[in-house]
């Protein structure tokens, strides 16, 4: 299927709720119940073997067949290294020891191959039962239908996937290699794992990344991460919204040396470990005003000793109704802003979109999302620093319309979140890629939304805004608060001609338009089917800007199919390139005699587009004039 038919499939299933957390995609078309259920009928364990018990499942380099690291590995499923069983006939009670309930994931020991980020979120996702719910779906255990198969959802690039896998998990010496709990009877936080390291390709894809990734996959919202040292002069505020909006909220004190990780402070702080945020409240102190956070520690225990701690003297002086959650050691305490800022380095906070939320208590998100590529010659143009070809990216159009009601900085504007995410970066590790280099610009726009911008626009306008680094991470966020206008959003890696798909999203406080702008595809034909030397050249000299209007799908079809290494097309592939255009708009119009802009195709003319005229009619697929190009060109 090309692009274009892609894309439409995936619209038409996102309007019939395909893809959505109740209605998931099945990854590699594996269903869960109908393969638990014919392992049910055949009495048999489920063995994965789309993701196999391999070394190559494990990793590529790190943690590569010929490692040391992976040497004496065993792949075992719970029942086996736990419980000491022989076989699934013999012991139909595997479960009577292994537990897949799921309790927080208080000490998780092993944070090898550099995967801690995914140990904090999958610990903040134990914090919220309703976000824990969407990722581990009920009804799965040891117990009742056990027959190895267990299955997870994961919000991926817009749309939820549902993951399923055999509990075959990797073991040194009778203890699990990877992500585990203290409780060593319970086993869903590495089944879990096990889903995700699946889905990216293998284990070692997990090593290096940000807790926000994790939080993203697991809520499909978007992420923030604030540096505390220099945090904006609003940032109370902007948690105070955040909390009002239902978004989870962590914080963390970095680590200068392995040493570091968990040690403890002089006023029981923990460094480098996992942190909630849970409120943020102001309480009239002494006659003044006194900001102040709520902060959770997962472990339960082991708590924030200093000033407006639990049963500290400040809470004194505060009225007895501002006293809110002032309990003892339940994990859960109270401190100044100001010592937060202080003594915290970090602050991430997920955003979630309104389906998330399930109590109409929460100021909820407008929410849109785009998908998006970059093909060298046609739509990899770079960053500004190469202004002949960065007006070659896709390009968006923002309108933002309305004020927000409670501006966090006391000034009128409208606050909206942009993040810009590459798409599979991870699953390209074993082929010797990685992340790209990627970031956006943002101009203020005043024109017509259907047409791609040339470099003459921005080779005489200055960008209104920007994301605020360009950097080789999955996603580059980045918040904004600009006057109620009309915006242009450019995407693209820092570096010209760098293949890659990506996902745009905006998250804004009030309803924000957002549409691609993008040429449409059109053309003006001669009456006759020949042409005289001159005419040649006028449609050599004019033609690209006169005669045809082609998107930018069409212009990656044509780089694809036409131009050589260097990305320059010869006098011969110039010439088939105009005849074949002439051609697909031509038997376009005739096919779209009605001018809709979608025509319906048989299969046998899929297969044979030069002679789809006067073939009966029997339609199993539409496409568009973008698409017809990519079957004729």
């Amino acid at each position: 299927m090309t692009g274009m038919a892609s894309k439409l499939a995936k619209e038409r299933a996102a309007a019939a709720g395909f893809g959505s957390n109740s209605n998931a995609v099945k990854y590699l078309n594996q269903d869960f119940e109908a393969l638990r259920n014919q392992c049910l009928q055949a009495g048999k364990l489920f063995v994965d073997n789309t993701f196999p018990a391999v070394p190559e499942s494990l990793g590529f380099k790190e943690l590569g067949p010929n490692s040391s690291k992976t040497r004496g590995i065993q792949w075992k499923r719970p029942g086996r290294f736990n419980c000491n069983l022989t076989s699934f006939q013999k012991e139909p009670d595997v479960g009577r020891k292994a537990r897949f309930s799921m309790t927080i994931l208080t000490h998780p020991h092993l944070c090898q191959f550099r995967d801690c980020w995914l140990l904090a979120a999958i610990a903040s996702l134990t914090l919220n039962e309703d976000v824990l719910a969407r990722v581990v779906p009920s009804g799965q255990s040891f117990k009742e239908n056990y027959v190895g198969i267990f299955h997870f959802q994961f919000w991926q690039f817009g749309e939820w996937v549902d993951v399923v896998v055999d509990d075959r998990l990797p073991t040194k010496d009778g203890e699990l290699v990877f992500v585990h709990t203290e409780d060593k009877t319970e086993f869903w936080s590495a089944l879990l794992e096990k889903a995700y390291a699946k889905m990216n390709g293998c284990y070692e894809a997990l090593s290096g990344g940000s807790t926000t990734e994790g939080f993203e996959d697991f809520t499909g919202g978007i992420a923030e991460m604030y540096d505390l040292n220099k945090a904006p002069k609003n940032l109370f505020q902007i948690i105070k919204k955040a909390l009002d909006s239902g978004s989870l909220l962590g914080c963390s004190i970095d680590i200068t040396s392995a040493s570091d990780s968990e040690a403890v402070t002089s006023q029981k702080l923990v460094k480098g470990h996992a942190y909630s945020l849970t409120g943020a409240e102001v309480v009239n102190y002494r006659g003044r005003a006194e900001q102040l956070i709520r902060v959770r520690n997962p472990w339960g225990q082991v708590e924030w000793t200093g000033a407006w701690s639990d049963n500290s003297p400040e809470w004194n002086n505060v009225e007895a109704s501002q006293r809110s959650n002032v309990k003892a050691e339940d994990g859960e305490f109270w401190m100044s802003f100001s010592d937060f800022m202080r003594h915290y380095s970090r602050l991430e906070i997920c955003n979630l979109t309104p389906d998330t939320l399930t109590s109409n208590d929460y100021k909820n998100w407008s929410v849109c999302n785009y998908h998006g590529t970059w093909r060298t010659g046609s739509t990899a143009g770079g960053c500004r620093n190469n202004p002949y070809t960065f007006w070659t990216n896709p390009q968006f159009v923002l309108k933002l319309e309305d004020v927000d009601d409670d501006p966090d900085d006391g000034e009128d504007g409208c606050t909206f979140l942009v993040g810009l995410i590459q798409k599979n970066r991870r699953k390209f590790r074993k082929m010797g890629e990685d992340m790209h280099t990627i970031g956006f610009a943002i101009y203020e726009f005043h024109g017509q939304r259907d047409v791609h911008l040339d470099k003459n626009f921005f080779l005489t306008h200055a960008q209104t805004a920007k994301s605020e680094t360009f950097i080789n991470l999955r996603e580059v966020c980045s918040r904004f608060k600009l006057p109620p206008g009309e915006y242009l959003v450019v995407p693209s890696t820092f570096e010209p001609h760098k293949n890659g798909d990506f996902c745009l999203r905006v998250f804004s406080e009030k309803q924000a338009e957002t549409q691609v702008c993008d040429d449409p595809v059109d053309a003006v034909l001669d009456e006759d089917n020949e042409i005289s030397a001159s005419e040649l050249k006028t449609i050599l000299n004019n033609v690209v800007s006169k005669r045809f209007s082609l998107n930018n799908s069409i212009h990656q079809v044509l780089v694809a199919r036409y131009a050589d290494t260097d990305m320059t097309i010869d006098f011969d592939n110039f010439v088939a390139c105009l005849m074949r255009l002439e051609n697909m708009f031509r038997i376009f119009k005739k096919v779209d005699s009605a001018d809709t802009g979608f025509m319906e195709l048989n299969y046998f003319q899929v297969r044979d587009p030069l002679h789809w005229i006067g073939f009966p009619s029997c339609p199993c697929h539409q496409l568009d004039k973008a698409d017809n190009a990519a079957v004729v060109l």
